[in-house]
């Protein structure tokens, strides 16, 4: 192992249990998980679905969140409906190309979004174009936006209902905390959805 590595390792892990044990502690991050997650069941309940989109590892996030929902987290039901805007290239490639990169999530939106839909933008830097015009788009269609981003909210904080902001600066650190936070929503709109297999 180089020279440095195991300290590396070291300040990593300690940043990162500091960042979880902010998060833990701060009733307004619970707050705002119980809210987005009644904002999913109200959504859920009434016929609407669940949109999700990001770039990157957060793209990434989109498909493992979408799959919690359509699958299953803590226990056997029935699928939720959820859709991440980031997995067909068809669409993201032709959109890209005719009209622009920023343009790829509001086409969707526009395209895929009814009103009382949900949608859930994912930016660490809580600036990212695409998204951003997600949130603009989503508005017009009547969608309700909630939204993961970094320590600072940005653009985002004026276009989310619910905005969680990740108790970081750091990238990597962020998307740890994004993924916590979603399984935590996931799990409380299962326990909203299906009571009976909850308990």
């Amino acid at each position: 192992m180089p020279t440095g590595d195991a300290d590396f390792i070291r300040a990593y892990l300690t940043e990162s249990v500091e960042a979880l044990t902010a998060f833990q502690s701060e009733p307004a991050y619970r707050q705002t998980m119980t809210a987005m997650a009644d904002s999913i069941v109200t959504a859920l309940r009434a016929g609407r679905k669940l949109l999700i989109a990001g770039n990157g590892g957060s793209a990434g996030d989109s498909q493992h969140i979408a799959g919690e929902f359509i699958s299953r987290l803590m226990y056997d039901r029935a699928p939720l409906a959820a859709i991440a805007l980031t997995v067909d290239t068809s669409v993201i490639t032709a959109t890209g190309n005719d009209y622009g990169y920023e343009h790829i999530f509001e086409r969707q939106i526009l395209g895929l979004g009814q009103t009382g839909d949900v949608f859930l933008g994912i930016s660490t830097s809580g600036k990212s174009p695409n998204i951003i015009r997600a949130f603009d788009a989503s508005r017009d269609r009547g969608l309700i936006s909630i939204g993961f981003c970094g320590a600072v909210g940005g653009p985002m904080r004026d276009r989310c209902r619910h905005l969680l902001e990740a108790p970081s600066g750091k990238t990597a650190i962020i998307q740890q905390i994004h993924i916590v936070a979603a399984h935590i929503v996931c799990a409380l709109v299962e326990r909203a959805m299906f009571p009976r297999d909850a308990a």
